[in-house]
């Protein structure tokens, strides 16, 4: 359920069939709150007969479970899920900075904007941890600075130019070095 490159997760899905053995690869997405809620997004790639076996253990943890294909699926959408992320929070922390700069009080927008076009998971739960200073870790800057580096790799692979992923990611290694690795990403 960890989060790795797609190639690894065929690789592992080889490997078990070979033995006689099923492997799944089932990354997630929720961070802290999803886990604690038992209200985790599951990605899943493998064989369709064991997603079925699995399935009622897996709905246990989480609250959309979907089988997205073939083994490394489920790693190709983890890379989706970070890539929207990525870009979604420089522009959280620009509304937020920019509703301080502007003299508003940035609760008050994001009761606005939270419910409006602009919301989206980022802006509805971790902006308000960004406006009191809390970077406590739902979900850390080094395995999100590891994930982006996976998403990058695999989009080279793919032929694809991803800009705004590797901005999220330069803006996140710069924050990384200035001693925030183990703080959330909402720190940025």
């Amino acid at each position: 359920m960890t989060t790795s490159s797609p190639a690894l997760a065929v690789k592992i899905y080889e490997q078990a069939k070979s033995k006689g053995v099923h492997a799944l690869d089932a990354p997630v997405s929720g961070g802290d709150v999803g886990a604690k809620n038992a209200a985790l997004t599951i990605m899943v790639g493998g064989d369709e007969e064991a997603f079925k076996a699995v399935e009622p253990i897996l709905r246990v943890l989480g609250n959309n479970v979907i089988l997205q294909g073939g083994a490394g699926a489920g790693q190709h959408t983890k890379m989706c899920n970070q890539i929207a992320i990525a870009s979604n929070m420089i522009g959280v922390c620009e509304a937020v900075v920019y509703a301080e700069k502007a003299g508003l009080d940035p609760s008050r927008v994001l009761k606005s904007i939270g419910s409006g076009a602009a919301g989206i998971w980022s802006l509805n739960n971790l902006a308000p941890r960004m406006m009191v200073k809390d970077f406590a870790p739902g979900f850390y800057v080094k395995h999100f600075i590891k994930d982006m580096t996976i998403a990058l790799e695999e989009a080279k692979q793919m032929g694809m130019s991803m800009p705004g992923l590797e901005l999220s990611k330069e803006l996140y290694d710069k924050l990384a070095s200035m001693g925030e690795n183990e703080s959330g990403t909402q720190a940025l």
